[in-house]
């Protein structure tokens, strides 16, 4: 407050300086403001340049864009048609293409300190390729996929999320087409960057589900060690109840024969120490019949109808009657690159289950120690599948 000394034009000027200065704020305000909306306008642009060049770095793969949406208030953008579509040759489905892309901010991790990202991913599709020729083959393995991934992303990311995703494998040049797919896939694959500074070396998880031929539901859980120079991980993975003749396709154009009827069950249970790798595969038919005499005499050549014959006289002899069941059990060791199969032990494994015990389409829990075990929800295989565990 002015004391009283001071004179009503020295009170008139200093009024006259607050004002001045409350007028120099708001127009700086109102020039900040102004700034931030052309940065908003501006920023998808900018954001949609940086993604392109992000993604084109495969001189074999152009990688496009559909649209870019910004959400500054939960610190997100998100990237919407997506593609990576295959330059050379004449390749008719991208590599990979999905609907949208979100990468935000974990809000959540915040409470541990970290600033992190977590990605989102709706209806991602791989499309793997046998044309015959190098040129029109694709496999994606000259695409840099977490780099790319790692550089879309301003902070480190620690979640991904897939949801209504599929993988393709497709031979155009078959007769006829081969399309085997894997569709639904729901996954998700958590704290990568160990937000929360754990100890034990598998601190990261992937839980994922989906059908095979849009029929046979798969279910796998992974534990692994993001930091691990060499692969260190537990996997189990169990496909229960497939259809076989969804695969004649591939069972024609690779094996040269067809199934008639049957299902397919497949479990795999894995542990990979610093690379090294121990494990086992099994995979069981159920109820199969490879030779169909009046069709296949009147479909095939002779050479195919008498290979069908020997492969269904195989599966007949060493089946495994109260199940009828044909399969076996094998063992996997070795390092990651070049893994060994125990031949002798596989072959022994299938007179097992033949003329002993038949194996059940379930985990052994051989390999992982019990407290760490992976376990699988029963809930969550076909009817079919049900009704095989309950044999």
């Amino acid at each position: 407050m002015p004391d009283e000394t001071t004179t009503p034009i020295e009170i008139e000027k200093s009024k006259t300086r607050r004002r001045s200065r409350w007028r120099t704020l708001g127009y700086a305000l109102l020039v900040l403001f102004g700034l931030l909306v052309i940065a908003r306008l501006c920023l998808p642009g900018v954001v949609l340049w940086y993604v392109n060049r992000t993604i084109d770095r495969s001189p074999l793969y152009d990688g496009k864009v559909g649209d870019i949406d910004i959400s500054l208030w939960r610190g997100a953008y998100t990237i919407k048609d997506i593609r990576f579509i295959k330059t050379t040759g004449n390749v008719p489905v991208p590599l990979f293409a999905a609907k949208r892309v979100d990468l935000a901010v974990q809000w959540g991790a915040l409470a541990n300190g970290k600033i992190v990202a977590e990605v989102e991913m709706d209806g991602p599709e791989l499309n793997f390729v046998d044309a015959g020729k190098d040129s029109d083959n694709q496999n994606g393995a000259d695409v840099p996929w977490l780099g790319i991934l790692r550089d879309l992303s301003p902070f480190t990311i620690n979640n991904v999320i897939i949801k209504n995703g599929s993988a393709h494998f497709r031979a155009p040049a078959a007769d006829p087409p081969v399309d085997v797919f894997v569709n639904q896939i729901n996954a998700t694959v958590k704290n990568v960057s160990n937000i929360h500074d754990d100890v034990a070396p598998l601190v990261s998880t992937v839980d994922a589900t989906a059908r095979v031929m849009n029929q046979a539901n798969t279910e796998l859980h992974m534990k692994f060690d993001p930091l691990s120079y060499h692969p260190s991980f537990d996997l189990g993975l169990r496909l229960v109840g497939l259809d076989v003749t969804k695969t004649n396709d591939l069972a024609r154009a690779y094996g040269a024969f067809d199934f008639e009827s049957g299902y397919f069950d497949l479990v795999v249970e894995v542990k990979a120490t610093q690379g090294q790798l121990e494990g086992y595969v099994k995979p069981l038919f159920r109820e199969l019949k490879v030779l169909s005499l009046r069709k296949d005499i009147q479909e095939d050549n002779v050479i195919g109808f008498f290979w069908e014959a020997l492969v269904g006289a195989t599966t007949r002899v060493l089946r495994n009657p109260p199940r009828d069941q044909f399969g076996t059990h094998i063992p996997i060791r070795g390092d990651l690159t070049s893994p060994r199969t125990d031949v002798i032990a596989a072959i022994g494994n299938v007179l097992r289950n033949a003329f002993i015990r038949g194996y059940l389409p379930r985990l052994d829990h051989s390999i992982v120690a019990a407290d760490n075990a992976i376990r699988f929800d029963p809930g969550k295989v076909t009817d079919a599948g049900e009704a095989s565990d309950r044999k």
